[in-house]
């Protein structure tokens, strides 16, 4: 039987650009989330004292700059704690602009990022050490669960969201 070396690069499931094009499906599923809701309903409506969705969203966008800049670099933002509020733009509109503009940043830094650099464990924001393709994971799981939540508001106010496998 033969073993892999603790020092050899672990190979690839999934090339990087396959990655980024399942990170960015996400990221298209949920925009169409964010363009399903009501503009009132985006900014103050939640369920069971759980955050609206446009704070949930301004946490999506938060973690992906610095998340992908860090992925690519090695240079990870200290943050003791995400105020996702700080930022956030008061219309749809500007959610969904900023949303676009986080967009086109992850396909602008994406091709910086080796396929060694997932391989890494660094400590991202200062707080999660990990090796970056889990912290990338992380990135993705964290969409999914605060889309899942948009889902669960939106068919609370009787719209159907966009179908899951649209991506």
């Amino acid at each position: 039987m033969k073993t892999q070396s603790a020092t050899a690069s672990q190979e690839l499931f999934v090339s990087t650009e396959v990655m980024l094009k399942h990170w960015q499906g996400h990221r298209n599923l949920t925009r169409r989330t964010i363009e399903a809701f009501p503009e009132d309903k985006l900014f103050n409506y939640s369920v069971g004292d759980m955050r609206t969705f446009a704070q949930l969203v301004m946490e999506m966008i938060d973690i992906a700059v610095p998340g992908v800049k860090g992925l690519a670099t090695g240079n990870w933002e200290q943050v003791e704690e995400f105020d996702h509020t700080k930022s956030m733009p008061n219309t749809k509109e500007g959610l969904l602009e900023l949303w676009d503009k986080v967009t086109k940043i992850i396909d602008e830094t994406w091709p910086n990022i080796t396929s060694e650099r997932f391989q890494k464990v660094e400590v991202a924001f200062g707080q999660y050490e990990n090796a970056n393709y889990d912290t990338l994971f992380y990135f993705v799981d964290n969409e999914i669960h605060h889309r899942g939540q948009g889902y669960v508001y939106l068919r609370s106010l009787g719209i159907e969201p966009p179908f899951f496998w649209e991506r």
